[in-house]
C-alpha cells in the first residue's frame, strides 16, 4: 500500500464494528445495576478499534462528548455497542457509538441504553498525531452523521477558545 492508498476516503462501513457482552455481578455498582464505568469502557474500546481500522494503526481518545444513560442496565443483559466513524479531518476522528441492552433469555427487542461521540487521534510509533484517509458517507444516514459531525467539531474548537481565553 501507498501512502496515497493510506489517504484514499473510506466509508464508514469499511470500518465499523459492534461489540456484545452479557453483563454479570462483576459489572455491578453499589446499587446492583452495572457499573457506568463498564459501560465507558465498552464505548472506549469499540470507538478505539473502529478508529484503527479506519486509520490502519493506533489511535487514543483524545476526548468524548456529553454521555448519557437513559436506562439502567442489569446483570443478565446483552450489551451492544455499534460504533462506526462519522468524520476525519488530519489525523483526529469522530466515532459515534451507541449502545442498546438486551435480556439474554427474552425475545424483547433492544434498548437504547446510552450513546457517545469519541474523538480519536491516531498516532505513530512515538505517539505523534499522523494522518488519517477521509471519511466518505455512502448512504444518506452517512451523509447526516457527517454534517452533523463537523457542527460538533466547531462547537468543541470554539468551547476550546472560550475556555482558553477565560485563562
Amino acid at each position: 500500500m501507498t501512502s496515497d492508498d493510506f489517504l484514499t476516503p473510506r466509508p464508514p462501513s469499511a470500518s465499523c464494528l459492534v461489540v456484545s457482552n452479557i453483563m454479570g455481578p462483576q459489572d455491578t455498582n453499589l446499587l446492583g445495576t452495572v457499573h457506568g464505568g463498564v459501560i465507558l469502557k465498552l464505548i472506549d474500546s469499540v470507538a478505539g478499534v473502529v478508529a484503527a481500522r479506519h486509520s490502519d494503526g493506533p489511535a487514543v481518545t483524545a476526548s468524548m462528548d456529553e454521555m448519557a444513560f437513559l436506562v439502567a442496565v442489569r446483570v443478565g443483559d446483552v450489551v451492544h455497542a455499534d460504533a462506526r466513524i462519522t468524520w476525519a479531518g488530519r489525523s483526529s476522528m469522530e466515532v459515534a457509538v451507541t449502545v442498546t441492552a438486551d435480556r439474554w433469555d427474552s425475545s424483547v427487542p433492544p434498548t437504547k441504553v446510552a450513546a457517545a461521540h469519541l474523538v480519536m487521534v491516531a498516532v505513530d510509533d512515538n505517539g505523534k498525531p499522523r494522518a488519517v484517509p477521509p471519511v466518505q458517507p455512502e448512504t444518506d444516514e452517512d451523509e447526516r452523521a457527517h454534517r452533523q459531525a463537523e457542527i460538533r467539531r466547531k462547537h468543541r474548537l470554539a468551547l476550546r477558545a472560550a475556555l482558553q481565553e477565560s485563562l
